[in-house]
């Protein structure tokens, strides 16, 4: 069982894990041994509530396919063990992360000084750049 919150939680059966061989250097033994794991998860045909599923079709991730369809490829760590909890523990990131509120942006208008510091140093600028004219002679 994989807990996302006090009322959700995944079943094993919900996870598709399958182990594959990790890409990369690594000599001989990265050539031997399966280590990697592919996870895969079906949002759709899962067991998570509407507004869960809901949200995680919107978001816009690489891992979800259009067909609703979550893989996590994980090979970080030379064991299958710690390359499985990694993928789990992302996926939970993941879950969490599309169901979190966002802040509701409050829009802010400029203080006094700071539109009169604008304003001056653009007359300042200004100056300037009017002293940069021919010199008649």
């Amino acid at each position: 069982m994989l807990t996302i919150s006090n009322k959700v939680e995944l079943a094993d059966w919900e996870i598709d894990i399958s182990q594959i061989r990790a890409q990369g250097a690594g000599g001989q033994n990265v050539n031997k041994v399966s280590s990697a794991v592919h996870l895969r998860f079906d949002i759709l045909n899962s067991s998570l509530p509407p507004f869960y599923k809901e949200r995680l079709m919107h978001l816009s991730d690489q891992r979800i396919s259009k067909e609703g369809i979550i893989v996590i490829k994980a090979q970080s760590f030379r064991t299958l063990e710690l390359n499985k909890e990694d993928a789990l523990q992302r996926l939970k990131e993941l879950i969490q992360s599309a169901v979190k509120q966002q802040k509701a942006r409050k829009p802010t208008k400029p203080t006094k000084g700071s539109q009169r510091r604008r304003v001056d140093s653009k007359t300042r600028k200004g100056k300037t750049k009017a002293l940069r004219g021919k010199v008649e002679i």
